[in-house]
């Protein structure tokens, strides 16, 4: 197998964490990306001692900060001449209070939808010096919950927020931004690049573990922990995704346990679509600029 160049973001803990791991233990140059520097430090030189493979490096930058982010793309830019794999792990279930970025964006719909396509958007050129690139975002199945369903007059929740809602419409946006991404860059010539979603399941991490999201909330995630996939077993579709010859040329397509499923497209028009796409560009616009 190819030796690959992949950036994991979110990946010092959970499913990230572990998709590092097994896929530095394939021999590619795994580039794992944290907030915190000594526990990045810590988990490289702990997938380094697990796996044998010393090309493992880490960046770091706050993902609430579309400057950082930024930041570190250029960073990643003046140590690596490609990029082969994007994975955008990252992602967040926030508590009862509306909280905003010092962008000022509503948090959920920040981390889990601007900042992947942000990230993507600033290494497009280093995708496409790859022979055959792979984007993969993270959805979830709680895009099929009726809490999910547009508001498109508020699409922050500044009026209607509650943090299932948010959570659900990042990941049902994320499925929408994908597919348009995807058709974008057969648009562009870009052949090389693909773009997937895929949903991981309900695994056993501290995801959305740490925040107060109200009563009922925050008992169905205790009760559910103990039944919930671990995370081992979570990374899987990651992985297929990231390296299966399988999915070589397929692209804007959603995946779970390592197939190709069918999304929930009830509230899913190519004008909604366009609609959340523009939105998103319109809000990371000022950060392409060189």
């Amino acid at each position: 197998m190819k030796n690959k160049i992949i950036l994991i973001t979110g990946s010092t803990d959970g499913i990230g964490k572990v998709a590092a791991k097994t896929l530095a233990k394939q021999g590619h140059t795994v580039i794992i990306h944290g907030r915190n520097r000594s526990k990045a430090q810590s988990v490289c030189e702990e997938i380094k001692l697990e796996t044998g493979n010393l090309k493992v490096d880490y960046l770091i930058a706050d993902l609430f900060s579309f400057a950082d982010i930024k930041r570190m793309t250029d960073e990643f830019k003046k140590k690596y001449d490609r990029l082969d794999v994007l994975i955008n792990n990252a992602g967040a279930f926030f508590g009862k209070v509306r909280e905003i970025t010092t962008d000022g964006h509503e948090k959920t719909i920040a981390l889990n939808l601007f900042t992947p396509l942000l990230l993507t958007e600033l290494l497009l050129a280093e995708l496409a010096k790859s022979a055959s690139a792979r984007i993969i975002n993270t959805s979830s199945a709680t895009h099929k919950m009726s809490a999910s369903k547009p508001i498109f007059n508020d699409l922050q929740l500044e009026k209607n927020y509650e943090p299932s809602r948010a959570y659900g419409l990042s990941k049902l946006y994320t499925i929408w931004v994908t597919r348009h991404f995807a058709s974008s860059l057969k648009e562009k010539g870009l052949n090389n690049i693909t773009a997937n979603v895929y949903h991981p399941g309900a695994v056993a991490t501290r995801f959305g573990q740490d925040s107060d999201k109200g009563f009922i909330s925050n008992l169905i995630f205790k009760v559910a922990l103990p039944f919930m996939t671990k995370p081992e077993k979570g990374a899987d579709t990651t992985v297929y995704l990231a390296t299966s010859g399988e999915v070589e040329n397929v692209s804007g397509k959603y995946f779970g346990k390592m197939k190709e499923e069918a999304p929930s497209d009830k509230y899913y028009s190519a004008e909604t679509e366009k609609m959340i796409w523009d939105y998103c560009m319109k809000i990371i616009s000022p950060y392409l600029k060189k």
